[in-house]
């Protein structure tokens, strides 16, 4: 598995050194397309209707779990959340790994609660070194975007 983070890690590396034809980097989704470890991430943004809104302007700061992580959900969960009549519970699960304003770890000392997108709270604390939201450890952080900033996280994280 650690091989599997090494490697978002390297690809995220390479990709965000990159600039788009205008000079800007790229946008939260472009680089979550670009990376690919979150074509499942991505595929639930797209049925939750929520691309627009993270090509924003921003700033936005995402805890995006991998495929590998959704695929730890339940299949028939993952399978109905992405259904249309389902597009509102996907979004209040989506927007609970969003935060408005750009949060990069060096932000993070002790613990702090975080208001998310759909206004549930989250926690965020480092703990000997790592940073962990709820239950889920941030495996690779400060991957910065044109309108924000991407952790990768290695499980989704479910609303209450």
């Amino acid at each position: 598995m650690n091989k599997f983070f090494t490697l978002i890690t390297i690809g995220f590396l390479s990709f965000t050194g990159m600039l788009k034809a205008d000079g800007h980097k790229p946008d939260i989704v472009d680089t979550a397309v670009a990376a690919g470890a979150f074509n499942t991430l991505v595929k639930a943004v797209t049925a939750a209707e929520l691309v627009d809104t993270l090509k924003g302007k921003g700033p936005f700061t995402v805890f995006a779990p991998t495929d590998e992580a959704f695929s730890a959900l339940d299949a028939n969960l993952l399978s109905d959340l992405l259904k249309s009549e389902n597009k509102n519970k996907l979004a209040g699960i989506l927007t609970f790994h969003v935060l408005a304003g750009k949060v990069m770890s060096s932000d993070i000392s002790g613990t702090i609660e975080a208001t998310t997108v759909n206004g549930q709270k989250l926690i965020v604390k480092e703990s000997y070194g790592k940073v962990f939201v709820n239950d889920a450890q941030v495996v690779t952080a400060d991957i910065e975007a044109d309108n924000g900033v991407i952790h990768v996280i290695n499980k989704v994280l479910l609303p209450e």
